[in-house]
């Protein structure tokens, strides 16, 4: 493989450009230039194209997890049943940080489970090559949402187990408690189809006052584009060198998500039992 390979970097410009097609020539060049410096694209580009250059799967999540400096206690490693006779679980977890939390489980669970591990995270991520070989793109803010399930469909129709951010966004305040917005059903209804056992999990940790600010102005607003997530970068830069404890549940059997509830209450039950972790 080339240099010129292996080196890969963020563009926003270019990410900016995909995103646009015809209509990026009316953008300003003040905001593509705000947008590189809230997305720490320099940053960013230094530690890909240096540390992290070469690097993927569970060795890419390994150096991330050292660079970000995260002092990770993990309780209840001992839960987590092994992959035997071809049994693969979904892994569920509440979602603070909206992606330092992310790259933390999958190392985690990578070196758990042998890297047979997949999570679903959007477009713009999967442009981080160190992170594609675990991963099922979703695209969050283009046509191709529509493709959506057949993406959850192949991951479950995989021999790998499956980590999954219900909330889909990362935690909100509400009324004074940081805490996730309604866990999708999606989880249950394909644990259930595919008879896999839910493993919760528990991450603790928040963002800054910042950034739910901006996130409660934007739902005050009824804005449809998500502006908060442009600052999740940012954010993760204000987490380096924090400590964050990992609490693993015991596993609940897929018979348990029977016809007493729909699949959105057993989600939020679910929901409820990681946050008592």
């Amino acid at each position: 493989m080339s240099q010129k390979e292996t080196e890969f970097k963020v563009d926003v410009e270019a990410i900016v450009k995909g995103k646009m097609g015809d209509k990026y020539k009316y953008l300003p060049r003040f905001v593509v230039n705000w947008l590189k410096k809230i997305l720490h694209q320099d940053e960013v580009n230094a530690y890909l194209t240096g540390r992290a250059s070469g690097k993927y799967g569970q060795d890419f999540l390994d150096e991330c997890v050292a660079y970000l400096e995260m002092n990770l206690k993990v309780e209840g490693l001992d839960r987590l049943p092994d992959n035997a006779d071809g049994r693969y679980f979904t892994i569920v977890s509440n979602h603070p940080l909206g992606g330092a939390d992310g790259v933390a489980l999958g190392s985690i669970l990578c070196h758990k489970y042998d890297s047979k591990i997949k999570y679903l995270v959007n477009d713009v991520l999967m442009n981080l090559k160190g992170l594609a070989p675990l991963c099922v793109p979703i695209n969050k803010t283009g046509g191709q949402s529509r493709n959506f399930p057949k993406m959850v469909e192949t991951a479950f129709q995989s021999d790998n187990n499956v980590l999954m951010f219900p909330a889909g966004l990362c935690s909100r305040r509400q009324q004074g408690e940081i805490r996730d917005l309604p866990w999708k059903k999606t989880f249950i209804a394909k644990s259930v189809e595919y008879q896999r056992d839910v493993i919760p999990v528990h991450f603790s940790g928040q963002n800054s006052n910042k950034f739910y600010r901006i996130a409660n102005v934007c739902k005050a607003l009824n804005l449809k584009v998500n502006i908060a997530m442009l600052f999740l970068v940012d954010e993760m830069y204000k987490n380096v060198g924090k400590s964050f404890t990992v609490t693993f549940g015991e596993p609940i059997p897929w018979q348990t998500f029977d016809k007493s509830k729909s699949a959105t209450e057993w989600a939020q039950w679910v929901k409820d039992k990681v946050y008592e972790l």
